[in-house]
């Protein structure tokens, strides 16, 4: 069985949607470089399980609606999408399954409208309570000392140019850097000023891989041959407005049920979340179930370790349809 495809209109976007399988709605939430597609794996074994299995292009990426403006691309506004979609399919909750930006959003929807939230399975991306200053300035503070990123992408246009140009070996590079085939805070070697990212990002080497093949990176590459890189980098341009627009939950706790999974060699855990990540996220996230390291694995878990992955998700919703509270 393959997913089925189709539009929501939602908080005055045209989403599009791919979904598999009927029973209780599970949200899967992309990061960048990213599109729903990203989740093919895991739609068809948890509709497998039981599920209703939807996978949105977020606002920004795929087929989906890429809106001009770059201020609209905060996760409340996203989050007010996600609310729409769970309205059009006639749920009042979701279990909502996050990586990378992805995750960051489902965890702040959990804050927003954790009524409409049944449980969250993130990937990769420990909760963090909202830091005391905006973002934007430890980023500057680190591009003093190496390229960063998160840095780079703030100015309009430039890393839109780079990634654009051509589009499949941005996306293949991107992906190989931050597997456990490689260590992606090699990046830092390199200075902030006269490179791109590209210039810092190794050469990735030929399709297929043992967790990816070249049918699937074409999948994504067509999407972005068509779209850009824009409306993903303005997820990125968004991340100063999102700190202030959360300052109502500064000191606001995850009390959902939470379960977390991890690549062993995941870049955000080694360096983008913290010196102690996990004991943080314990200590904000009241009704955390399960922490999981996977072996081997970096930020693509998912998809370098599918069968691990999905038998974990699937057995995180079979204790949430046990336990829901």
């Amino acid at each position: 069985m393959e997913p089925t495809h189709r539009f929501v209109s939602t908080n005055g976007i045209r989403m599009h949607v791919a979904e598999q399988g009927e029973g209780p709605p599970v949200v899967f939430c992309h990061g960048f470089p990213h599109t729903w597609y990203i989740w093919h794996r895991q739609l068809s074994a948890v509709a497998a399980a039981g599920y209703r299995a939807l996978a949105p292009d977020l606002r920004g990426y795929g087929r989906t609606d890429v809106p001009a403006d770059p201020t609209e691309y905060t996760n409340r506004a996203v989050c007010a999408d996600l609310l729409g979609l769970l309205d059009d399919v006639g749920a009042e909750q979701a279990v909502f399954v996050g990586l990378d930006f992805g995750a960051a959003l489902v965890w702040e929807l959990a804050l927003r409208a954790p009524a409409r939230v049944g449980g969250v399975i993130v990937l990769n991306n420990p909760f963090t309570p909202r830091p005391p200053r905006a973002p934007s300035h430890l980023w500057a503070k680190a591009a003093a000392r190496h390229f960063l990123h998160l840095h780079y992408f703030q100015t309009p246009g430039v890393a839109d140019a780079e990634l654009g140009a051509r589009p499949r070996e941005s996306l293949a590079r991107i992906y190989y850097a931050l597997s456990a085939d490689y260590h992606y805070l090699d990046t830092w070697r390199f200075p902030a000023e006269g490179v791109g990212y590209l210039d810092v990002l190794p050469h990735a080497p030929a399709l297929p891989w043992r967790w990816l093949g070249e049918d699937e990176l074409d999948c994504i590459a067509q999407d972005f041959d068509r779209t850009g890189f824009t409306g993903g980098l303005n997820w990125y341009r968004s991340l100063d407005r999102n700190w202030e627009l959360t300052s109502d939950y500064a000191d606001a706790k995850v009390a959902v049920p939470s379960y977390f999974l991890y690549g062993s060699r995941d870049p955000d855990m080694e360096g983008f979340s913290g010196r102690d990540p996990l004991a943080v996220m314990r200590g904000n996230v009241i009704d955390l179930r399960a922490v999981t390291e996977v072996p081997d694995a970096g930020h693509l878990v998912h998809l370098e370790r599918t069968a691990e992955v999905n038998r974990l998700i699937t057995a995180h919703l079979r204790d949430l349809a046990m336990h829901p509270v």
